[in-house]
Order: C-alpha cells, then sequence, then structure tokens
C-alpha cells in the first residue's frame, strides 16, 4: 500500500509519527461508456464554455464565488499555501465513551502506521485506548478539507475514522413517521421471540455480493455468446419484489419462530391480553357459581356409594351361574 499522508499524532505532550493508508476500498466493477451501436469508448473532453475549445487538464484551475458574487481563481499553489495544509498534524482534543460517536457519522478509515524507528508511543497509544474504551476525537487536514475524526484501536492497528460534520446528516424528518401505528404487546413479544432465534455473532466473511458476482456471471455468459439466467430464474426473483404489508403481523411472526424452531406456543398465550375488559365478567359470574360446585361435589360421591352397592348384588349371580354351568 502506498500513504497518502505522513505526520504526527499529538496529545499533551506526546507526539507519534504515523504514515496514513486508506483502510478500504471498492470492489464494484467499474463500467465505460461506449456507443451502443458499436462499442466504441466515449471519452469526455474538456472545453471553454464560450467558443467549445478544448483545455489541457494541465491548464484547469479551481474558481470559488466571493460573497460579491466574483468568480476568484485559485491555483493548487493558493491552495497549498493555507496555514492548515502546512499542518502535518493530527491534534487529539479529547477522548470520549465509544457509544457516544453514532455509527452514522462514521465514513473513512484509515490506518495509521508507525513512521519513527522506534514504535513504543504508538504501541503505548494502542494500549492506552484499548484498556480505556474510549475513542480520540481528532482534527487534521487531507484533501484540501478539515477533517473531524476518531481515533481508535482495530484489530492491533490504530484506525482514524472521519466523521461527517453535524451539518452533514440530514434531519430524519419523513412523512411516513408522522402517524405512527400501534402495536400489541404480544406482537412485540413475539418479534422479540423471533429476534431471539435469528441471534448471532456477526461474521462478515458468510456473506458475499449477490449483485457483483451475478454480474460477473453475466459479463462471462455474453462474452461466450449465451446467458447466464434462465427464464425461470429471472421469473422467481421477480417473485420476491412485492412489498404488500403483511395482513396478520402476529401471525405471520408466529410463522416465522415456528419455522426457525422456536417456541411460538408459549408467547401466544396471552394474544386476547390487550382485552382483559372481556375477561373480568368471567371471573365474577365463575365467583357466582361457587355454591353450585360444592352440591355438585356431592352427587359424584352418592354414585360412587351405589356403584359399589352394585357389584355386590351380581356376585351371588356369578356365582349361581357358575353351579348350574356344572
Amino acid at each position: 500500500m502506498r500513504s497518502i499522508w505522513k505526520g504526527e499524532v499529538s496529545f499533551g505532550l506526546v507526539n507519534v509519527p504515523v504514515k496514513v493508508y486508506s483502510a478500504t476500498e471498492d470492489h464494484d466493477l467499474r463500467a465505460r461508456q461506449v456507443d451502443k451501436k458499436d462499442g466504441v469508448r466515449i471519452r469526455y473532453k474538456k472545453v471553454r464554455d464560450d467558443n467549445g475549445e478544448e483545455v489541457e487538464f494541465s491548464d484547469i484551475a479551481k474558481a470559488y464565488e466571493s460573497e460579491d458574487g466574483e468568480m476568484v481563481i485559485l491555483t493548487k499553489e493558493d491552495l497549498a499555501s493555507l496555514p492548515v495544509e502546512q499542518s502535518h498534524e493530527i491534534e487529539v482534543t479529547e477522548f470520549v465513551p465509544a457509544d457516544q460517536v453514532d455509527p452514522v457519522a462514521f465514513d473513512n478509515a484509515y490506518f495509521l502506521e508507525p513512521a519513527s524507528r522506534s514504535n513504543r508511543a504508538y504501541v503505548l497509544m494502542r494500549e492506552a485506548l484499548e484498556s480505556t474504551d474510549r475513542l480520540a476525537i481528532c482534527t487534521f487536514t487531507l484533501r484540501n478539507r478539515t477533517r473531524l475524526c476518531a481515533m481508535r484501536v482495530y484489530k492491533d492497528v490504530l484506525m482514524l475514522q472521519t466523521l461527517l460534520w453535524p451539518d452533514e446528516i440530514r434531519p430524519a424528518i419523513l412523512e411516513g413517521l408522522d402517524k405512527e401505528a400501534k402495536v400489541r404487546p404480544q406482537e412485540v413479544k413475539m418479534a422479540a421471540s423471533l429476534i431471539e432465534t435469528m441471534a448471532a455473532d456477526f461474521e462478515p466473511e458468510k456473506y458475499e455480493d449477490d449483485y457483483q458476482n451475478q454480474l460477473k456471471e453475466l459479463i462471462e455468459a455474453k462474452a461466450a455468446g449465451g446467458e447466464a439466467f434462465t427464464v425461470e430464474e429471472r421469473e422467481e426473483a421477480s417473485d420476491d419484489d412485492g412489498d404488500d404489508e403483511v395482513a396478520d403481523l402476529l401471525a405471520a411472526l408466529r410463522a416465522s419462530v415456528k419455522d426457525r424452531g422456536g417456541d411460538a406456543k408459549e408467547e401466544s398465550d396471552d394474544d386476547d391480553e390487550d382485552s382483559g375488559s372481556t375477561k373480568k365478567p368471567a371471573k365474577k359470574s365463575t365467583a357466582k357459581k361457587a355454591p353450585a360446585k360444592k352440591a355438585a361435589a356431592k352427587k359424584p360421591a352418592a354414585k360412587k356409594s351405589a356403584a359399589k352397592k352394585t357389584p355386590a348384588k351380581k356376585s351371588p349371580t356369578k356365582k349361581t351361574a357358575t353351579k348350574k354351568s356344572a
């Protein structure tokens, strides 16, 4: 890998010389724009707005609009003269609990490599961060931007994760949540049961980018003059595109739990929890009929005594039958 920045991490009076490397890369296949008639590649040209003449890349500069509306041209040399561009320091401003930084703010990730002969200060920084379970909040300038960052430990390496600025995260104002739907307690219970049946440790290696895999298969098939996917496969995939809302959420949740080997019966005993008003009269009527149950209890006892007497009457009949047969 090639480093993209070199400088120091500074906190207090401690400086840690580091090199910065991009920690992530895009695995998507690259497409080129071509003429659909014959596949000849299409290229873009940088041309002047006034006369359409092509301009070489080396002659192109950046222009910014001033407050008065005037376009100000800034060259690479102008931008490099900014004081922040002269600084090669990642300044640690504070250490915060890791759970206080919402994941939505995380942006690009960078590895930090020790850049001095001794990596003692680097290891010290890594061990201290890991033992306190905190993130080091930093600022530094990279590629014409001041970056807000969180430094943390990733697999024994110090990682710098750039953070979005607060005004770069849009407010979650969504029309679909203007009216909050009501869910029943038993639905929440069953959904929690389904979550438990699907609980596991995260192993990203077992997941694949299906789109990119199928795209590669399609490219190779088309290059060989054939088709990658049959009509049946395409129709089967299209059958799963429906977005109809489940009519009976509780029934769907029960079926899902049962399908995954969970116990859906235990949670379904409280299905009518929210209709307790219909259960209360039933309890009162049962209490009134309690004396009737006591009276009824005496009748079986009489039946039992009658049942005992009946065999006694039949026993002599059995004996006489035996004598006659003899």
